[in-house]
């Protein structure tokens, strides 16, 4: 059984984020009675969804099938208005797309006739104030900054590469870089490992928590993936079908720095099998 609300098992160092780095906000991202209908033939899409995330969090959002994950982080990023309720990012009531934010989602969306390192660069040539600074003359350093992030993935040597050149878990390594490449404070997932084969997932999770645990920006992941969530996550959020609302919140409370192995250990099976029945029941009501 999931408790609303269980409490937290392996609280960050006081003032330190989750992820290591400076002083947490503790309510970095706000969401006070929200709720969203995109009309109102199909009534809403989520409803009364409260909760708080720290910055440098790492949160996972987990639920049935059409259950709202998608539409929660539109509303976190901006791409959406909240029909009631107020959702708030580093203290500010958000009324559009933020600047802060890259995302990344299932496909990559590399733009084919761009090279590896000319799709990594693609934010920081549309997204001001890096646009007026890109035609500044500073494409050199920004392509030296994309350069040594395709690095740190395991990416060098294929900067000049095209989508088409590259394997699909090449592809979606370059599509975290370009969301990561204007060092975004909040880092946006939507079930971005999800058409890859078990192997290239578990290799990029390994990835995705380097990344973090070195950069400590916050990462919202919408995943139908447990494994995926318990291994990752700081905390996971259960949602209700359709109208979405979190039905639970759980602290994962696995030490870290935590490495494949730890996915084949009791506690870690333990909470997958709880997140997993009570989405089953979800689904059954």
């Amino acid at each position: 059984m999931i408790p609303a609300a269980a409490p937290a098992a392996h609280a960050p160092a006081a003032g330190r984020t989750p992820g290591g780095g400076a002083r947490a906000a503790e309510r970095f991202i706000e969401f006070d009675g929200v709720y969203l209908a995109y009309d109102e033939a199909s009534g809403n899409a989520i409803e009364d969804i409260g909760l708080t995330i720290r910055e440098g969090e790492f949160v996972a959002i987990v639920g049935p099938s059409g259950c709202g994950k998608s539409t929660f982080m539109k509303l976190c990023s901006g791409l959406r208005r909240p029909t009631q309720g107020a959702v708030r990012v580093d203290g500010a009531a958000v009324g559009g797309p933020l600047k802060i934010v890259g995302m990344a989602f299932q496909n990559s969306n590399l733009l084919p006739w761009r090279t590896t390192l000319d799709n990594v660069l693609l934010p920081l040539e549309i997204v001001e104030p890096f646009r007026s600074q890109f035609r500044q003359k500073r494409r050199t350093e920004f392509a030296d900054r994309a350069r040594a992030l395709l690095a740190t993935v395991g990416l060098q040597g294929y900067e000049d590469k095209y989508p088409w050149e590259l394997s699909g878990g090449m592809q979606q390594r370059a599509s975290i870089c370009r969301a990561l490449v204007h060092e975004p404070r909040l880092l946006m997932l939507d079930e971005p490992f999800a058409a890859l084969d078990a192997f290239t997932r578990e290799e990029l999770w390994c990835t995705l928590r380097d990344l973090w645990s070195a950069r400590g920006f916050t990462v919202v992941l919408v995943t139908h993936d447990l494994r995926e969530a318990v291994f990752l996550a700081d905390t996971v959020y259960v949602m209700s079908k359709r109208p979405g609302r979190i039905l639970a919140r759980r602290e994962v409370g696995i030490p870290r720095p935590r490495d494949l192995e730890v996915t084949y250990e009791e506690p870690f099976t333990e909470l997958v099998h709880e997140l997993r029945e009570r989405i089953g029941r979800i689904r059954r009501a």
